[in-house]
């Protein structure tokens, strides 16, 4: 069988504030669309799950700042547990890529509950490599992560844009169907987390728009800051 080429793409992030979403936002208006699965205010709901070993592997390895790494997250969006993925984010050299496959409530609700022995006789590549990392490296759901994001899309260089806010976790929670959890807010009132994703190239239209004066690139993880409260 031909291995997968992965596909890495460009990561940028910076905290803004909401003097910057303002402007910014005129000016994406004027040239971006909305993502096209957002509701009538332009936004969705995102909530993950995020594993790590019994040694904080993951999160250890971003603080560190390790070249190449990767972490396991579930995730659905806007309380539907209709479309739920399971994903691998994978960084090298500074480098992303993101692996992902559709999973149900029911094998969710499984794996939660520790009972993996059916992941192994499973075909979709994905679940079967969480199953070994879950089985040899004892991966297991550490904590919820819950945020607001307003995504934009730009065809020419596929760049995708997000502003994420109101970003919260649960302490020491891992049920990921829970809507009722105590969750807490991580990030600074008034502040924001934009990131812009691109393959190749950044077309300049895009670098110039979303050029935010005074602010610098950041290495923000929403895992490791939620992490910091369980």
């Amino acid at each position: 069988m031909k291995e997968e080429q992965l596909k890495f793409r460009h990561e940028l992030k910076h905290t803004i504030n909401i003097g910057d979403y303002i402007a910014l936002k005129m000016r994406l208006k004027s040239i971006a669309k909305s993502d096209k699965n957002v509701d009538v205010s332009g936004q969705y709901r995102i909530r993950s799950l995020y594993f790590d070993n019994l040694h904080d592997k993951a999160l250890r390895e971003k603080i560190d700042g390790v070249n190449n790494r990767e972490k396991f997250r579930i995730r659905y969006y806007n309380d539907n547990f209709d479309f739920i993925r399971l994903e691998k984010k994978s960084k090298l050299n500074g480098l992303c890529h993101k692996k992902s496959t559709p999973i149900t409530k029911m094998q969710c609700e499984a794996i939660l509950a520790g009972d993996i022995e059916w992941m192994k006789y499973e075909e979709d590549p994905l679940l079967m490599e969480l199953y070994i990392k879950m089985y040899n490296e004892q991966l297991r759901p550490k904590t919820l992560v819950d945020y607001i994001r307003e995504p934009f899309v730009y065809e020419p260089g596929n760049v995708r844009i997000t502003i994420d806010r109101n970003i919260r976790t649960g302490l020491y929670l891992t049920d990921l169907f829970d809507l009722e959890a105590p969750m807490i807010q991580v990030n600074e009132p008034g502040t924001m987390i934009l990131e812009v994703k691109y393959d190749a190239f950044l077309p300049a239209i895009m670098a110039d728009l979303v050029q935010t004066p005074n602010r610098r690139g950041s290495a923000f993880s929403k895992y490791a800051v939620c992490r910091m409260y369980g």
